[in-house]
């Protein structure tokens, strides 16, 4: 992994960022979320939507995003995605470190997420965190009718 640039930072998406958010978005999934299923979770009290940043001689670059739902005693993390051209330099690390801190904050005992069975690169950056698989979801996904792998993290 290439060094995290020192000057990354994490801060809640406002809707002015959706069309960056929406990029990377569409970049990064097959079968990528509509801006109004985005638009909307900034809308919901349960759910947060948590970017990582990166300084750059531009202004600050939105490199990788998560969207969680704090649900009693859970974090369900629905979707993580990073700019493919920083990709294996940490923000999407960056940005899951920040999802489980928010959920242990809010004395969530449990983290859960869903992930392609083909994605080996977010299921190791997953397990590297601790997350083990514990199902599947067969056919879950539409596109494709990819199985999903279901993974929990103790927090």
């Amino acid at each position: 992994m290439r060094e995290l640039a020192p000057e990354a930072r994490i801060r809640k998406m406002t809707l002015a960022d959706l069309p960056a958010v929406m990029a990377i978005e569409h970049q990064a999934f097959s079968n990528p979320w509509s801006t109004e299923m985005v638009r909307k979770e900034l809308t919901q009290d349960w759910s947060t939507v948590l970017l990582c940043e990166e300084s750059s001689p531009a202004g600050w670059q939105i490199r990788a995003f998560a969207i969680f739902w704090l649900v009693a005693d859970e974090v369900h993390i629905l979707n993580v995605a990073t700019d493919g051209a920083v990709r294996r330099r940490g923000f999407g690390r960056k940005v899951m470190d920040a999802v489980l801190a928010t959920g242990k904050t809010q004395k969530c005992g449990l983290a859960t997420l869903e992930v392609r069975r083909s994605n080996l690169a977010a299921q190791s950056l997953y397990t590297s965190l601790g997350f083990r698989p514990v199902g599947m979801r067969p056919s879950y996904y539409q596109d494709n009718r990819e199985d999903a792998v279901i993974m929990i993290l103790d927090l």
